[in-house]
């Protein structure tokens, strides 16, 4: 597993904790990343994506929502809604992350930390994005 990846999972985990919590992700990454022992090598590229989410929070939900027929973010589990969100960040923000390295991750990652049902419907979503952001 790439350093990336990792990244990823480790930034998931930090808004997962968010959501649960009620806290901003931003503000507790460095505790999160120290009590749970984080890879080093993975925090730089996990903090990039915490902090510019937090930056960028609404549009990326909005972003989101606007290509998920008949889905609102609050109904989706906090899981699919955070990968989503990592991934579509990379696909809005982050220009070394091709935008088929950014889905493939998304479902690898809902393969692991999500429902059987979670790929397909994160991959449909995510193709509705990276679409909507090449026009």
């Amino acid at each position: 597993m790439g350093i990336r990846r990792k990244a990823r999972e480790l930034a998931l985990n930090a808004l997962y904790q968010s959501e649960l919590t009620g806290s901003p992700p931003a503000g507790k990454f460095d505790f999160f990343c120290e009590i749970f022992q984080a890879n080093k090598k993975a925090i730089p590229y996990a903090r990039e994506l915490i902090f510019g989410l937090a930056g960028k929070w609404e549009e990326i939900n909005a972003l989101i929502e606007q290509n998920s027929e008949h889905w609102r973010l609050n109904r989706m589990s906090v899981i699919d809604r955070n990968i989503m969100r990592i991934a579509a960040f990379e696909l809005q923000y982050i220009d070394d992350v091709p935008s088929s390295v950014a889905i493939n991750e998304a479902i690898e990652i809902a393969k692991r930390f999500s429902t059987d049902d979670a790929a397909p419907f994160i991959n449909g979503i995510l193709d509705a994005v990276r679409k909507a952001l090449e026009t």
